[in-house]
């Protein structure tokens, strides 16, 4: 019977290894993130769901193909195919699938992609047996931050080379939805202008930009719910599904607010579910390992206090919040705010807010130096707002040395200086295009 099943199995994987290899690829939009074909590392994709991950692999693929490596090279594997129960103990099926395929393959020339990776409980042992003996040419993309860097951390030290990916940018959407258009042509302006509204009320998620409006909500929300039930309740054992459902609601929600789990905390204990803070704190970590969100902290030259602070949250991607938080959909200067939090992530860029008796939406470091200092407003008409956000910026550029500073607007420039500090005021379809 073992016999039986385990044959059945390696026939499954015959079958879905040589579906994959003859599958025609999809059109692959550009991006900026290329990852490296011949690194002799373990490439690894992390990121939120749907953001592009698999797609990054076909790119690859397609890549190699373009170099004449034959499509029996190149075997790829998706581990959220629904017909797969493989765990950590029968990951050599594939390998011995795979040789009864080919042979007279050298496995060592070939290229091995693995989507969606955490989905096998003890992958790892598999992926470091594959790359000590048999190839170098490794490829795993996973919707888990956590799962995978404690794996990294512990098997696989030394042998990868981590990538994050997001939904698409703003130079990466207008480049999909309207190619072509020049930021520095006045006739392109109001068409960029137009694209920015777009993208800060739907979003980067590939999958939203082509579609028609009606069912672009309907997509995102459904993006949630397979975040809420499968990445977390599945994957975490979560029983609670009502308390976790109204804390990712008001963790999204919270977009460029600070967040609170002791408020939280205290709104559930009113509305009379029980539960401890030690669990809504496992929440927020969850919420962040599977890229629900993003949660930066207070800037301080003490990496403890700073990662002891009241964290501020953006969801990831500003189209999922509009569609799961009516008040967030409305608010355009969280909704800026957010967009270019994630812009600056998706940049790589290290950042913190600054609080003293002043705010400063966001600190820019690179190995340990503030580089930057950058405020968000919608537009600058209100005097109040004027003053309090160049007040602000002025402040943290005089606390860090910095001789200029950065206030990002929906639609509005100028350039003032203050105190012998230049400050620029720029459109953020301008800043991020």
């Amino acid at each position: 019977m073992v016999y039986s099943f385990l044959m059945d199995k390696k026939e499954l994987l015959k079958t879905i290894i040589t579906d994959n290899q003859f599958r025609v690829l999809p059109q692959i939009w550009p991006r900026t993130l290329e990852i490296p074909l011949n690194s002799e590392k373990i490439i690894t994709l992390t990121g939120v769901r749907r953001s592009g991950k698999t797609y990054h692999l076909f790119d690859a693929m397609s890549k190699l193909k373009a170099q004449n490596i034959s499509n029996e090279r190149i075997l790829y594997i998706n581990f959220e195919d629904e017909r797969l129960y493989l765990d950590g103990s029968e990951m050599d099926l594939i390998l011995q699938s795979y040789q009864e395929i080919y042979p007279d393959l050298n496995l060592s020339d070939c290229y091995f992609f693995f989507d969606e990776i955490q989905e096998v409980d003890g992958w790892e042992k598999f992926i470091d047996r594959l790359y000590s003996s048999i190839t170098t040419h490794i490829f795993i993309t996973g919707s888990n931050s956590k799962l995978l860097s404690r794996e990294i951390a512990s098997s696989l030290r030394g042998r990868t080379i981590t990538f994050e990916v997001y939904p698409l940018s703003f130079a990466e959407f207008v480049q999909v939805a309207k190619p072509g258009l020049n930021p520095f042509a006045s006739a392109d302006k109001a068409k960029l202008i137009e694209l920015f509204g777009r993208f800060m009320h739907e979003g980067g998620f590939p999958e939203i930009v082509p579609q028609q409006d009606e069912l672009k909500d309907k997509i995102l929300q459904e993006y949630f719910n397979v975040m809420l039930l499968r990445d977390l309740v599945e994957r975490y054992s979560i029983s609670q599904v009502a308390v976790l459902k109204y804390f990712c609601k008001r963790v999204i929600g919270a977009s460029a607010n600070e967040f609170s789990v002791n408020k939280i905390y205290n709104e559930l204990k009113s509305q009379g579910y029980s539960i401890s803070k030690d669990s809504l704190y496992a929440y927020r970590d969850n919420v962040e390992a599977i890229y629900m969100s993003r949660f930066v902290a207070k800037y301080s030259e003490s990496t403890v206090q700073s990662e002891g602070s009241l964290k501020k949250v953006y969801a990831i991607d500003q189209g999922l919040g509009s569609a799961i938080d009516y008040k967030l959909s409305d608010d355009d200067g969280r909704l800026l705010e957010t967009t270019v939090a994630l812009e600056l992530l998706k940049q790589d860029k290290q950042i913190t807010y600054y609080q003293d008796s002043v705010e400063c939406d966001f600190i820019i470091t690179d190995k340990g130096r503030v580089t930057d200092a950058i405020q968000v407003t919608v537009n600058l008409s209100d005097t109040n707002t004027r003053e309090r956000e160049i007040k602000g910026l002025l402040q943290c550029c005089k606390r860090f040395n910095l001789s200029e500073g950065t206030i990002i607007t929906y639609d509005y420039s100028e350039v003032i200086e203050i105190d012998d500090i230049n400050i620029r005021i720029v459109p953020a379809w301008k800043y991020f295009i």
